[in-house]
């Protein structure tokens, strides 16, 4: 039987301002709740804390202000509809907006990107995994769209410790069939689930997933990037 999987809210971090160390609060946060960190658990946390605490904050004073900030963000526009953009940005990931967001930012100003996710995402483990004493992965999380499904969700654009990608191909299925193109994203699988216990609107901007396997690995976000040579779409 496998075991079960919980989801762990992380509440009590209050507003984060720039300058902020995200791995202290969520230290303190969660030595101060029920929750003891294990071996083995994932820490999930929404972009928003990092690029907040990273000074990864603009003031737009007007739509076009806002525009210029998605252009400035952007490496390249892929579409354009009305007042939609979709973008690639400097990381690789295509998105709308380049990830630049309007939401759960108070005033006029809109929150981009951490620029180094992968990277702050290192940072948080390995402070968390010293305190705690405990072997973490930490994924740092942003909503997307999808261009085949209507709706949003969660997914994974920094990952420190574990392998993004759980890789079937070689595999066999349960009636014996080798899988030939199995690739499972299951740091996206592992973000949407989080979110569950995070929402929009809820001021808990991260989540422990307990009980899950996974692969130790030095993988990044980066990996799950498609090139471009394989998308059939562009």
């Amino acid at each position: 039987m496998a075991n079960p999987i919980e989801i762990l809210p992380v509440e009590g971090i209050g507003e984060v301002v720039p300058g902020d160390d995200v791995a202290e609060l969520l230290w303190d946060t969660i030595a101060a709740g029920p929750y003891v960190l294990q071996d083995g658990d994932i820490l999930v946390i929404t972009h928003k804390i990092v690029s907040k605490a990273e000074g990864r904050i603009i003031e737009v004073a007007s739509d076009e202000e806002y525009r210029a900030v998605i252009e400035s963000e952007a490496a390249a526009i892929i579409r354009r509809r009305g007042d939609l953009v979709i973008a690639q940005t400097k990381h690789g990931f295509i998105c709308a907006n380049a990830g630049v967001d309007r939401s759960n930012i108070d005033g006029d100003r809109v929150v981009l990107l951490p620029e180094r996710p992968d990277r702050s995402a290192a940072t948080i483990r390995t402070r968390l995994e010293a305190a705690s004493g405990a072997t973490l992965a930490v994924i740092i999380s942003d909503t997307f769209g999808r261009p085949w499904r209507r709706g949003l969700t969660d997914v994974a654009i920094g990952v420190a410790g574990m392998a993004p990608i759980e890789d079937l191909r070689g595999t066999t299925d349960m009636h014996g069939r080798m899988l030939e193109v199995s690739e499972i994203a299951i740091v996206d699988e592992v973000a949407g689930a989080a979110d569950l216990a995070m929402g929009k609107s809820t001021g808990i901007p991260a989540a422990i997933v307990r009980g899950m396997a996974w692969t130790s690995s030095p993988g990044r976000a980066g990996d799950l990037v498609r090139p471009a040579s394989e998308d059939m779409f562009r």
